[in-house]
């Protein structure tokens, strides 16, 4: 098994210079639970070099609530230093460490191109692909009042279908290799009575683009208490032939390789018996080779 989506800092806390202990920490967690490597993949937005490349895109908000929360946001989050992040992770590499260097990228509608020429510098081994946001909506921002308080008053149907139309985008401008929690859009419970069209798309997103797919533990610790993406997604994904990675979406120690059992259980009903993981962005496949977690 993978753990391909880890972070070394919590949202809302600053960030700090990332060492390889505790890169090493990961890992020992990581392997103790069954999995053979993991990707470090911090948010693009954490690092000064976004910073200069992408502030300000909240600005032609009408919503002004909106574009004041995501200014804060941001104010609170680009601190980091993508250099130093990438040497970190380059030296638990060369200390045998079991460490892939990655990165989130989440979509900037109309930027993706600017966005690749900076990564194109960088000798990353696996990028994700996710949207945390629309426009400036940070749906799955559950600490944030604002954003929070969008959801009573947006049509499920509505923001499942723009969730989906940027996923749909991003997978088009063919900067990432992984889509992230592909369904995220259900983190607070809401999902459309019949989700079967978005579906739909969102597998043909993946495929049609050669993403991967994450199956990711997150959504278990969120208000929709359930993995990304829902079996009739996956099944879809599966049944398109697209690859799959599985992933904690850690934002910290305590959560490494959580549930990995229980995302071996989703991926075996699906018929699914490898993964996909990454060299230089180049893909090779790996068995899955941890027990099922049984009823």
């Amino acid at each position: 098994m993978l753990d391909y989506h880890l972070h070394l800092w919590p949202h809302g806390e600053r960030d700090r210079r990332p060492t390889v202990e505790q890169l090493s920490s990961y890992c020992e967690q990581a392997v103790a639970a069954g999995v053979s490597e993991i990707a470090v993949t911090e948010h693009l937005f954490r690092f000064v070099q976004a910073d200069r490349l992408l502030r300000g895109f909240w600005e032609d908000e009408p919503d002004r609530a909106l574009a004041h929360s995501m200014a804060r946001y941001w104010e609170a989050h680009a601190h980091a230093d993508l250099d130093a992040y990438v040497e970190c992770a380059l030296a638990a590499k060369a200390a045998g460490l079991p460490v892939v260097l990655g990165l989130e990228v989440d979509y900037y509608r109309g930027r993706m191109e600017e966005v690749a020429r900076l990564l194109d510098g960088y000798p990353f081994d696996v990028l994700l692909g996710s949207v945390h946001w629309l426009g400036t909506w940070r749906f799955d921002d559950l600490s944030d009042e604002v954003s929070m308080a969008q959801w009573p008053v947006r049509s499920t149907d509505a923001a499942w279908d723009q969730y989906t139309t940027a996923i749909e985008e991003l997978a088009a401008s063919g900067t990432c290799d992984v889509l992230a929690h592909p369904d995220l859009v259900k983190v607070t419970g809401r999902r459309p009575a019949a989700p079967e069209e978005w579906w739909d798309r969102l597998a043909e997103a993946a495929a049609s683009s050669g993403m991967a797919a994450e199956v990711s533990s997150a959504g278990w610790r969120k208000p929709v208490a359930a993995a990304y993406p829902d079996p009739g997604l996956l099944e879809r994904l599966a049944r398109r032939g697209v690859a799959f990675t599985t992933a904690s979406d850690a934002h910290g120690l305590p959560d490494v390789a959580h549930r990995v059992h229980d995302l071996a259980a989703l991926l075996h009903t699906a018929g699914v018996t490898e993964l996909q993981a990454y060299r230089r962005r180049v893909p090779h496949t790996v068995p899955i080779t941890v027990e099922v977690s049984r009823p």
